[in-house]
């Protein structure tokens, strides 16, 4: 028969526990009685009868087991009433006017289970993250960047200035004598670079008769203008005036270059600017023997002189054969260096040579040995040094003695520091290297669209172009790239030209294929070429370079040997046979032509795969347009192709040998 549902004092339903606690009861009663029949022995009355008194003390026990679960269960649902009336005090509601949930129970557990979380009213809400603001490009072309350079003089690439050969000059501050020189040269005006570095230059000595500054030591300059600007001429020209007041001959400039070619060509800038001077002028880079040069720098002696000896007034060097000097020619000093010149900038400090700057830095710095990283407070701590003072100069004898200014200061070197490239570096690391003193910087270059007249825009970085220079690309697939050569060279005439490849191997391979298509070609017009690369030695590039500049050869094919700084004036065309990878490589190839406001043409042969990434390069750097595409066709090429086909076979058969 069902029971009723009953409702206890909470009004929690408990008809469910009851019915099954019955139902445990009886299944319980039923086993008891199962075994007291197996267990008890047979009497008279009749099998699996009990005894009245057995059945009431069973029945008794049994209800008091109900009783118990009962009680039981009450229990356990006033916990839980308990329960939920300590949740609402912490919460700080009043149990008064809100539902009551029931709370589900597993079977053998007396922990309550609440269905709905507390309430989060009384928490304190913090708003959601959020990224900061991005800083400006302002504000991270500044990062670590010399300070100097934000106040950077900007030159206009236009400006130029006459020479006047007679009077005084007080804008370029040159000599009478050397303008008069100038004119001899041909040189009628002076270059945008020129004009702004020469008074800034010459100035800082503080008369005609004095070789350094009388009161302060000289600031150090920083030039970045476009090729063929006059660059070399804008340290060639205050180094030969200043220097002319000397009497005794000691070292007093150094021009560092990465390239002999480069070396050669400034030794013949300083002999044609300083003739009738009396300085001389020198170089190193290895071609000749060591103890030969070692004879042209210093004098005979067979005593260490602190004071050192030298030969020259101007060296012109790479670096590292000087360095070779520096640690292995006795007596040979820079102490007295007043000018301390390193062109190509970029592409120097990118190069260790065995920490040659570090080392050039430390032997001109008057308070350190030339021969140690020491300080030097007596000249007699060595005592295999004579400390001949009147070769001395004068800071470093200052430091020998152990003098000291009124204010307790060691003087400090004389040695001015010039920097030039037409991609000066902005890496704050590499300028710090050079331990500048109070620069200057001087920037020729357009001045940007809204930018503000005479500031640099630090936000990108760009490079001035030639304002003569007209430039093409031919895109085209890598098996017709040399075809496309052949069209520039046979269908445009290109003559007078500079081709360059990225590599020797390269340049050779296609020296080659031209000759050969040369010679099966019956009606093109034969063009004179020769490679040009590091394979060749030092007396064959000169001979080549030569016969080049008398235009006895049309067409030098080349690696990027001679991309930085070689100067040859009859240059029109220049061809990047294999695109550069860089801009800077880019700038310094096309710099070849349109110097000295001449004008030139430059083209750059792409592969369809480089196009995306060179076009990339040149966006970045916001040249993209100004360089104009030329499309040649098949139709532009018919005429070429079938002595093109004859000349592969051969080329294919030469190296298969």
């Amino acid at each position: 028969m069902p029971e009723t549902p009953v409702s206890d004092a909470t009004g929690v339903k408990k008809c469910q526990a009851k019915t099954k606690a019955k139902v445990r009861y009886l299944r319980r009663k039923k086993a008891r009685r199962s075994a007291r029949k197996a267990a008890a022995p047979k009497t008279k009355d009749a099998p699996g009868s009990e005894s009245p008194q057995e059945d009431e003390e069973e029945d008794v026990s049994d209800a008091q087991s109900m009783q118990d679960e009962d009680k039981g269960k009450e229990t356990q649902e006033e916990v839980v009433d308990s329960h939920r009336k300590k949740k609402r005090k912490l919460s700080g509601k009043d149990e008064i006017g809100h539902e009551e949930h029931s709370i589900p129970q597993t079977e053998n557990s007396s922990i309550p289970v609440d269905s709905k979380l507390p309430s989060q009213g009384s928490l304190p809400s913090f708003p959601e993250p959020s990224a900061p603001n991005a800083p400006s490009k302002s504000v991270l072309a500044m990062q670590g960047i010399d300070r100097a350079l934000v106040h950077a003089e900007i030159v206009d690439p236009a400006a130029v200035l006459p020479i006047s050969p007679l009077g005084v000059d007080e804008q370029t501050k040159l000599s009478e004598r050397t303008r008069k020189r100038l004119l001899e040269l041909g040189i009628t005006e002076l270059f945008a670079v020129q004009t702004s570095l020469l008074p800034f230059l010459i100035s800082q000595s503080s008369g005609a008769s004095s070789l350094y500054p009388t009161y302060s030591s000289p600031r150090d300059a920083c030039v970045s203008a476009p090729t063929g600007s006059g660059k070399t001429l804008a340290y060639v020209l205050p180094i030969i005036e200043v220097l002319s007041s000397r009497i005794i001959t000691r070292l007093r400039a150094l021009v560092v270059l990465p390239t002999r070619d480069l070396v050669t060509q400034v030794r013949e800038t300083f002999k044609a600017i300083g003739k009738g001077r009396g300085l001389k002028i020198g170089t190193v880079t290895g071609q000749h023997s060591f103890s030969h040069e070692q004879s042209q720098l210093v004098g005979e002696s067979s005593t260490p002189l602190k004071g050192g000896t030298s030969k020259m007034d101007i060296l012109i060097c790479t670096p590292g054969r000087l360095m070779d000097h520096l640690n292995g020619t006795p007596n040979f000093t820079l102490q007295h260096l007043r000018f301390l010149v390193i062109d190509e900038a970029d592409r120097l400090l990118a190069q260790s040579f065995h920490d040659w700057l570090a080392q050039v830095l430390v032997a001109c710095d008057p308070r350190r040995h030339w021969g140690d990283n020491l300080p030097v407070s007596s000249p007699w701590n060595d005592s295999t040094l004579v400390p001949t003072y009147d070769s001395v100069s004068p800071a470093l004898l200052q430091a020998y003695l152990g003098c000291r200014t009124d204010v307790g200061e060691v003087k400090e070197s004389s040695c001015q520091k010039l920097l030039f490239s037409a991609t000066y570096t902005r890496d704050p690391g590499k300028l710090a290297s050079l331990g500048l003193r109070d620069p200057k910087y001087f920037i020729v270059q357009d001045q940007s669209e809204g930018q503000p007249a005479g500031s640099l825009d630090l936000t990108s970085e760009r490079f001035t172009m030639p304002a003569n220079l007209m430039e093409h690309m031919i895109i085209c697939e890598p098996s017709v790239k040399p075809l496309m050569l052949l069209h520039l060279i046979h269908n445009r005439s290109i003559r007078n030209a500079l081709v360059f490849t990225k590599s020797s191997e390269s340049t050779s391979r296609l020296v080659r294929l031209i000759e050969f298509f040369q010679e099966a070609s019956t009606e093109c017009e034969r063009v004179v070429l020769r490679a040009y690369s590091s394979d060749l030695s030092a007396s064959e590039r000169r001979n080549i370079l030569e016969k080049f500049k008398a235009q006895d050869i049309h067409i030098l094919v080349c690696s990027d040997l001679i991309s930085r700084g070689l100067d040859i004036s009859h240059v029109s065309h220049v061809v990047s046979y294999d695109a550069p990878v860089d801009i800077r490589k880019y700038v310094h190839r096309v710099g070849r032509t349109a110097r000295a406001g001449r004008t030139g043409e430059a083209w750059t042969l792409v592969e369809e795969q480089e196009a995306r990434y060179f076009k990339g390069m040149l966006r970045e750097y916001s040249h993209l347009e100004r360089i104009k595409r030329l499309k040649v066709t098949q139709k532009d090429t018919e005429s070429l192709r079938p002595s093109y086909q004859i000349a592969l076979q051969q080329l294919k058969e030469a190296y298969a040998r």
